[in-house]
């Protein structure tokens, strides 16, 4: 199971709106194929791991192990339920049962009333976490949130905005840091800011530094935006929010709606089918997402530049640390709400 998690894995920043999964098949303690699931619309774990298999005759002998529960629907694919069960494979041991209404236990439901053995629960927890923002989405009904901050060795996310000019970004960490910011973008659905950070900023809010798809652009804001900034005139999707968005007369592709609270932007964004938002600041946005208590992870990335004075990081309260390590001169951290 660990080597199908590992599959799965590969999808990361791929695979959206479907979870990631990964799949193994063994015939006498040996593997005879495995897969994963590249994209959505393409065929999923089961079936490339099925696919993968030189003898075919094998199938009838052997186990599949998935990291999540074969579906049991026909979407732009047929059921993989149905799949394994036309293969004739025995034996099938998942890690979680899928969260999406769908599924939910039917893949197994299916798969049992034809007699296929099923197993349930085998590293449960690493499945859930390996798709925590599938899982929250179908769960709560919201996306998964993650929090990112840069913050200066005196605990700044920015000098004091009266000491430098609008468009010149303050950096805290390093290149290789931007980079890895980059690539969590390229993982995630959107990436969200507050109208402050394009102002003093500018940011294209892309995924310039790495491979991948640039998430969906929404800037919270109280103001109207200046249409010279990168987000605003680059021919680019941006969704602008807040109070008053909609009064403020914008023209495709930029979108706008009224929101009040990070709660009500979520269940927005939710039926827009965002799955996991990355919110990159400023700090009265990111307090926000604290004070509703309605965030997931947060990264804190810790840089050696001092600034004195500016515009303090916000408190990270009810987290638990559960990852650290350097890049290059920078210290990153993981957290994760209680």
């Amino acid at each position: 199971m660990q080597r199908c998690l590992e599959l799965a894995a590969l999808g990361k920043g791929s695979t959206h709106p479907n979870p990631m999964v990964g799949s193994v098949i063994i015939h006498n303690g040996q593997i005879i194929g495995e897969g994963w699931h590249h994209k959505a619309g393409e065929p999923h774990a089961e079936v490339n791991a099925i696919e993968s298999v030189q003898n075919r005759k094998l199938l009838k002998e052997s186990t599949i192990y998935v990291s999540l529960e074969p579906c049991a629907h026909f979407g732009k694919t047929p059921p993989c339920s149905l799949r394994i069960i036309e293969e004739g494979i025995p034996h099938v041991v998942v890690a979680t049962v899928d969260p999406h209404s769908a599924v939910a236990g039917k893949g197994i439901e299916m798969l049992r009333d034809k007699g296929v053995k099923v197993e349930v629960g085998i590293l449960e927890k690493e499945a859930r976490e390996l798709n925590a923002p599938f899982f929250t989405f179908h769960k709560e009904k919201r996306p998964y949130v993650t929090l990112k901050m840069a913050v200066s060795s005196d605990g700044f996310l920015a000098p004091d905005p009266n000491t430098r000019e609008a468009n010149e970004p303050a950096w805290i960490t390093g290149y290789r840091s931007k980079q890895k910011v980059h690539k969590l973008r390229s993982e995630v659905d959107a990436i969200l800011v507050g109208g402050k950070t394009i102002v003093m900023d500018n940011p294209s809010l892309t995924t310039r530094l790495w491979p991948g798809k640039s998430p969906q652009r929404i800037i919270w804001t109280n103001r109207p935006i200046d249409g010279r900034n990168t987000v605003m005139n680059d021919g680019n999707s941006t969704w602008i929010v807040g109070p008053h968005a909609s009064e403020y007369g914008y023209e495709s592709p930029i979108e706008t709606w009224n929101t009040n609270t990070a709660i009500e932007l979520l269940h927005e964004l939710f039926e827009r089918n965002i799955t996991h938002v990355l919110v990159e600041g400023g700090a009265s946005t990111i307090q926000k997402f604290l004070e509703d208590e309605v965030w997931d992870e947060a990264w804190v990335l810790n840089g050696k530049v001092a600034f004195e004075s500016g515009i303090k990081a916000p408190v990270l309260d009810s987290a638990r640390k559960v990852e650290e390590f350097q890049v290059e001169d920078d210290l990153w951290q993981r957290f994760e709400r209680l």
